[in-house]
């Protein structure tokens, strides 16, 4: 934008001058392609600022919706409320150590309760209960088949 105020300021120095010439329709045409840049550089930054903060909108609402979506599952598994509290803690990543630690339970009690959450869900264990609700985020059509090529 400088550079822009720069030409534009010489070229009205030129012309109060008196120094009409090539050079003069030259810097003018320079100023105008800075200026133009600075122009469209500034809209496509504001179209990229909206276009975040709309980014930012739809993860707040899908991450909210994904806490509807589980606690809606745990509700169809019939889980307790303290089974709820420690699925929810394992789907976040936490170990058994770490549950019992926050919950203030033996770390065997926690065993028990994610066994019993593991069989209300149908699942085996821990990675296939995250899959569970992450599958249905991956969407459909991913492929199975790896490529070979």
């Amino acid at each position: 934008m400088f550079a822009a105020v720069f030409f534009v300021g010489d070229a009205i120095a030129d012309v109060l001058e008196g120094d009409v010439g090539p050079h003069l329709y030259f810097e003018m045409l320079v100023a105008l392609a800075l200026a133009l840049g600075v122009g469209l550089g500034a809209l496509a930054l504001r179209q990229t600022l909206e276009e975040m903060k709309a980014q930012d909108v739809a993860l707040a609402s899908a991450r909210g919706a994904l806490g509807d979506v589980i606690a809606a599952q745990f509700t169809a598994w019939g889980l307790t409320p303290a089974e709820r509290d420690v699925a929810f803690l394992a789907l976040k990543g936490l170990d058994v150590a770490e549950i019992a630690e926050l919950r203030g339970r033996a770390a065997g009690t926690v065993r028990a309760q994610l066994a019993r959450i593991y069989a209300k869900a149908g699942v085996s264990g821990r990675a296939q209960f995250a899959a569970w609700f992450v599958e249905d985020l991956l969407g459909e059509g991913l492929e199975t088949e790896p490529q070979h090529g």
